[in-house]
């Protein structure tokens, strides 16, 4: 296959590139944001496209980020591609800030408590999720009954009040992320053109002058 790493790398070396990226992330960060600038489409579409991707990661879907990107753009009559490379902004060194403001904003909305030992909690109940899962998968094949208790609590304290939660920070910034987008992407498409422009007049003077000098 033509783009098949010759290389391939150890799982450490993924697991750790995915957490820390090589280059760091402010290397990752001017890629992601040299690649969107670069695409041939209007600045409003592009910049909806960006809008749908940073609204994503405020929700709790996270194995399905690009999916729920890529839908959204797509009613949003937004960039897709734009749409899938702004989940970038959901990262290791942002997704605790975005799940405490949507789990604060969750309980807040629908009247419930955050307990304040939330890092333990939350993994608790990541983990209890987790092994209710696999529990009611064995128990299709063993005499064992399936329990939903963990699941239910799961779903009761942290997933319904992160999908709740995530749309009022995600859609404002969301929005922020549009409006500076636009007038951003908009000089360096500008700016692109008049280069472009500028290399064709410098191209046809060259031609005409080595006519001229025949």
């Amino acid at each position: 296959m033509v783009f098949k790493r010759r290389d391939k790398r150890p799982i450490w070396q993924i697991v750790l590139e995915a957490v820390y990226p090589r280059g760091g992330w402010a290397r990752a960060f001017n890629y992601v944001k040299h690649r969107v600038r670069r695409l041939p489409d209007t600045p409003e579409k592009i910049a909806r496209g960006i809008w749908a991707g940073v609204f994503t990661t405020f929700t709790p879907f996270y194995t399905l980020h690009f999916l729920v990107a890529a839908v959204i753009a797509k009613l949003m009559r937004g960039n897709i591609l734009a749409a899938l490379m702004s989940t970038f902004f959901g990262n290791p060194l942002t997704y605790v800030p975005i799940a405490i403001a949507s789990l604060q904003t969750g309980h807040f909305l629908l009247g419930s408590r955050l307990n304040s030992d939330m890092h333990e909690s939350l993994g608790a109940k990541f983990g209890g999720a987790g092994r209710d899962l696999w529990h009611n998968f064995m128990a299709i094949f063993t005499p064992e009954k399936m329990d939903w208790h963990r699941l239910h609590l799961f779903y009761d304290e942290v997933f319904f009040p992160y999908m709740i939660g995530g749309i009022i920070p995600g859609a404002a910034t969301a929005t922020l992320a549009y409006y500076i987008s636009v007038p951003l992407i908009r000089a360096y498409q500008n700016r692109r053109r008049n280069v472009l422009r500028n290399k064709l007049a410098q191209l046809k003077k060259n031609i005409e002058t080595d006519v001229a000098d025949q």
